[in-house]
C-alpha cells in the first residue's frame, strides 16, 4: 500500500514539471489559465525525552510528520487537495490519511469542502503543526482530549466582506477510539475496527476587531491584531460499532460528546498571546462505569491553556505556556508548563524548535509527575 502510493506520487510530480512553474507559496504551482497542479509538504524530524519521577529516562528520534500534498484543478472555482502523512504510520495504516477534499469556491465570501478535512472547533487545532510556537500542541488542540480531528463531510467557511468575522460550520461523519483514559477524536478515514461511529455537527464564530488574524501563532509582522472566537458541537453514536457492551474495563463504547470553545489571541510589536477554553460532556453507552475520566458512565472534560512568546526580529522566539485538564474521574487537575525558543531560519518554512515540558498529576494521578523534551527541525516546501 505504502509502495503504490509513493509510486502514484513521483508519477504526478513528473507529470507536473511539463506545465510552466508561474508562482511560489506553499508548494510549488504550476499553472495554465485556470488549470494549475501544486506539490510541496512539511518534513518534521524529532528528538524526543522523557523521564518520570522516579522512573529511568527514555529517548527516541523519528519523523514526527512526512506530508507530502497535491492540489489541483481543471475548471474555476474548483479544486482539490489529497494530503497524507508517512511519519504516523502504524499498524495496517501504512500511510495515514490527512486532507482529502474538493472545493468549490465560486460564492462571494464563501468555500464549500466536501470531504476529508479540518473540523471548525479549537483555534490551536486549527493553526497548523507547521505555525505552531510550542513543538507540540496543548490540551486545547489535541484531538486525544475532546477536540475532533479531520473529519468527512460537508465543511462550510466564510468571512464577512471586511474581514473582521470569520465562521465555519460542519456537518460530518466522525470516530472516537473508545479508550476510558481519554476523549479521543479520530479521523474516519484511518479508523480501526473498534472505533465508534456517530454523526458530528457544529460550527464556530471569530471576531477580528483590529483586521483578519490567520490561525498561525508568533508576530513576525508586528502589526496590532486580536480576535476571539466561540465554538460548539455534538456527536451521537450511530450504533453500527459498539465492540465493548456489555461489560467493559479499560474500553467502554462512547454514547455522546458535545463540546464548547472559548479562544482568543493577541499580536503586537513582537509579542504573541494565544489562550482558550474548552468544555466537552462525555456518555459512555453502558451506564455505571466509574474508569479513567468516567464517573457513573458520564464526565465533563475540562482544559484551558494559555503560550505566548516574544520574537527578537525574525530570527529567536523565547516562548513559554501553561495548561490544565480536569475530568470527574481524576483526583486532580492534570498540568504542565513549558518554556522554549525557536530559531527561525526562513521563517516557518524552516525552523528549529527546542520546548521543555513539566509535567504534573499525569492523567489525574497525584505525584505522578513527568519532565519531557522536544527538539524538532522542520522543513516546509
Amino acid at each position: 500500500m505504502q509502495r503504490n502510493s509513493n509510486r502514484s506520487l513521483v508519477v504526478a510530480m513528473l507529470g507536473a514539471i511539463t506545465i510552466p512553474a508561474t508562482s511560489y507559496a506553499g508548494g510549488i504551482t504550476y499553472k495554465d489559465g485556470d488549470k494549475y497542479l501544486k506539490v510541496g509538504g512539511r518534513i518534521q524530524l524529532q528528538y524526543y525525552q522523557s523521564k518520570p519521577d522516579g522512573g529511568e529516562t527514555t529517548d527516541d528520534l523519528f519523523f514526527r510528520r512526512l506530508r507530502p500534498f497535491i492540489e489541483g484543478s481543471l475548471h474555476k472555482d474548483w479544486k482539490a487537495k489529497i494530503q497524507f502523512d508517512l511519519g504516523k504510520a502504524e499498524g495496517e495504516n501504512e500511510v495515514a490519511i490527512k486532507d482529502a477534499y474538493f472545493q468549490y469556491k465560486g460564492w462571494k465570501g464563501m468555500k464549500l469542502n466536501i470531504g476529508n478535512a479540518n473540523f471548525p472547533f479549537s483555534r490551536e487545532f486549527l493553526t497548523s503543526s507547521k505555525k505552531q510556537q510550542l513543538v507540540e500542541r496543548t490540551f486545547v488542540g489535541d484531538h486525544n482530549y475532546g477536540t475532533p480531528d479531520r473529519n468527512t463531510g460537508l465543511h462550510l467557511v466564510g468571512k464577512t466582506g471586511n474581514k473582521k468575522i470569520s465562521w465555519g460550520a460542519s456537518t460530518t461523519v466522525a470516530t472516537i477510539d473508545p479508550d476510558n483514559g481519554k476523549l479521543d477524536f479520530d479521523t474516519p478515514v484511518n479508523r480501526n475496527d473498534d472505533f465508534n461511529e456517530g454523526f458530528m455537527a457544529g460550527g464556530r464564530v471569530d471576531w477580528h476587531p483590529f483586521g483578519y488574524l490567520k490561525f498561525s501563532q508568533g508576530d513576525f509582522k508586528r502589526e496590532t491584531k486580536a480576535t476571539i472566537g466561540v465554538a460548539a458541537f455534538t456527536w451521537s453514536n450511530d450504533d453500527d460499532v459498539n465492540s465493548y457492551t456489555p461489560g467493559c474495563t479499560g474500553k467502554c463504547d462512547v454514547d455522546s460528546v458535545t463540546g464548547i470553545e472559548i479562544s482568543g489571541a493577541f499580536r503586537a510589536a513582537g509579542f504573541s498571546i494565544d489562550a482558550q477554553y474548552n468544555s466537552f460532556d462525555s456518555e459512555t453507552v453502558e451506564a455505571g462505569i466509574t474508569d479513567g475520566i468516567y464517573v457513573n458512565g458520564k464526565t465533563t472534560l475540562t482544559n484551558a491553556a494559555i503560550e505566548g512568546g516574544y520574537m527578537f526580529g525574525d530570527t529567536i522566539e523565547l516562548v513559554a505556556g501553561y495548561q490544565t485538564q480536569d475530568a470527574d474521574g481524576y483526583a486532580t487537575s492534570w498540568n504542565r508548563t513549558s518554556v522554549g525558543a525557536n530559531w527561525f531560519i526562513n521563517k516557518h518554512d524552516t525552523k528549529v524548535q527546542l520546548t521543555y515540558r513539566m509535567g504534573e498529576s499525569l492523567d489525574g494521578v497525584e505525584n505522578n509527575d513527568e519532565d519531557e523534551v522536544f527538539l524538532q527541525t522542520q522543513f516546509v516546501f
